[in-house]
């Protein structure tokens, strides 16, 4: 009996251990993972021992523990990797004119070039333009060809006034197929690339001064 007392003393300081173990450490190791196997083989009733078929799953979870711990070091690692090239292919843009999916571009040599793309040819094609303070300064009709179509703004307003460069600008479309309904997919700037930011996971690219994620270049034109 004395024997006995001893051993639960010792299990129950050894829980304590693991506890506090745990507690300090959320994450848990191998080492850790062993540690727990072993009391439980040190500590099982006799009477009642661990059947060899769930021994050998908890030494198959152990072993599986193990190559998860492994394999999530080795995505990490390749994570960290493809980040870098991702960067460093997004260096290669600067000073090369692109066309990247998005809406706003800013205003340079009096003008700004935007573009859409129609699934299917359209009956009517508005399109308007609108500055920072989201203030309408030009309306006006586009192509309404399948595809690819592409117009430039020769950066002056409703009055004719030419306005300053510098500010940025966003273009708006409106293209409907004979029956009413949208063909419009998506609207493009064309523009120089002149920096990256890599402060977050998908690096963005400044086109005409404004950002761009790399992710939404759909062409390089030179």
């Amino acid at each position: 009996m004395t024997v006995s007392a001893t051993s639960s003393a010792s299990t129950a300081t050894t829980t304590t251990t693991s506890s506090s173990s745990t507690s300090s450490n959320s994450t848990l190791t191998s080492s850790d993972f062993l540690s727990l196997l072993v009391s439980e083989l040190q500590n099982q009733n006799p009477l009642d021992a661990t059947s060899t078929t769930d021994l050998v799953n908890q030494l198959t979870s152990y072993a599986n523990f193990t190559s998860q711990q492994s394999i999530n070091t080795n995505l990490n690692s390749l994570a960290s990797s493809f980040s870098s090239l991702v960067t460093l292919n997004s260096v290669n843009y600067i000073g090369h004119t692109v066309e990247a999916k998005t809406d706003t571009s800013t205003l340079s040599n009096g003008s700004a070039t935007f573009g859409y793309s129609l699934s299917s040819a359209a009956s009517d094609v508005s399109i308007s333009v609108k500055d920072s303070s989201g203030n309408t300064v030009w309306t006006g009709t586009g192509t309404r060809n399948a595809g690819s179509n592409s117009f430039t703004w020769d950066g002056k307003d409703f009055s004719g006034s030419q306005l300053s460069d510098g500010g940025q600008y966003t273009i708006s479309v409106t293209a409907t197929n004979s029956s009413g309904n949208s063909v419009l997919n998506y609207t493009t700037v064309t523009g120089t690339v002149t920096g990256i930011d890599t402060s977050t996971s998908t690096p963005s690219l400044t086109v005409n001064g404004v950002s761009v994620s790399a992710a939404n270049i759909i062409g390089v034109t030179s």
